[in-house]
């Protein structure tokens, strides 16, 4: 099963920030609310195997964070308005207080988030997230200023992706005049990439409540950070997977498992 496609089960909504687009899934039922932020080239769709075994315990709620997905490109993807547009959801909904799951950036940006807001966030489930990365400059998404965003016709376009067509295949947007494009603009996710480099142990230990830390073997926090990430923030418990650092998607049965087995505690 396709976690992109497996969404009969949700309804897609949205609401508009200063004019501006941000789309959600919305999985319903009557338990607790569960907002799960995707990472980079993501979209909400990916956690739709995840709400189906929460669920229905767990109302998981799934946005196409900015630039992502059916949300509008935005005019900056800084760390504040991401955490923004996660408030601004969480008062659409009017829900006051809701576990935070997040994978890569949507990790990051959930701590983030909780630092800021701790009144609103009961728990966190932060999946390769890492409270330190990119000092040293680089920016791994520089090959996607190489891709094309937008071509005549389908075919053209994962043509110009070469060996990353795979990837994007299922994922491609078809326009109203017909065109087909990537649901992300490549020039935004290399700055958005940019903008969530940085120390942020500060974000990381700011915060008390119950927090579920889950990484790949193959991940990309590396395991002094990941023990000092345990070590340094009281209540945190870390579970590792067979995984690459796409754990949500590569090792689905175990994630949802590890998520489901911390949030029982709760």
């Amino acid at each position: 099963m396709n976690d992109l496609t497996a969404t009969d089960t949700a309804t897609r909504a949205e609401l508009s920030i200063e004019g501006r687009r941000l789309s959600y899934l919305d999985f319903g039922g009557a338990g607790r609310p569960l907002v799960a932020l995707h990472g980079h080239l993501s979209e909400g769709a990916t956690f739709a195997r995840l709400a189906a075994a929460l669920g229905p315990e767990w109302r998981l709620i799934a946005p196409d964070q900015r630039g992502h997905g059916e949300s509008d490109r935005a005019a900056d993807y800084s760390r504040d308005g991401y955490l923004a547009d996660v408030l601004a959801l969480l008062d659409h909904l009017g829900l006051d207080r809701v576990v935070l799951l997040g994978h890569s950036l949507g990790a990051i940006n959930a701590y983030q988030f909780a630092a800021r807001h701790p009144e609103r966030v009961s728990a966190l489930v932060n999946a390769e997230g890492a409270a330190s990365l990119g000092l040293d400059g680089s920016n791994p998404f520089g090959f996607l200023l190489n891709l094309p965003y937008r071509a005549p016709d389908r075919d053209a376009l994962l043509a110009g992706f070469g060996p990353a067509a795979p990837y994007f295949s299922d994922r491609l947007r078809q326009d109203a005049d017909g065109t087909w494009r990537l649901p992300f603009h490549p020039e935004d996710m290399y700055r958005s990439e940019d903008r969530v480099h940085g120390d942020h142990w500060g974000d990381w230990t700011a915060t008390t409540c119950p927090a579920l830390l889950i990484h790949g073997t193959r991940g990309i926090i590396p395991p002094e950070q990941l023990a000092a990430m345990v070590e340094r923030r009281p209540g945190t418990v870390p579970v590792e997977l067979d995984a690459d650092h796409l754990v949500c998607t590569g090792a689905p049965e175990a994630f949802a498992a590890a998520v489901g087995a911390f949030l029982a505690t709760l």
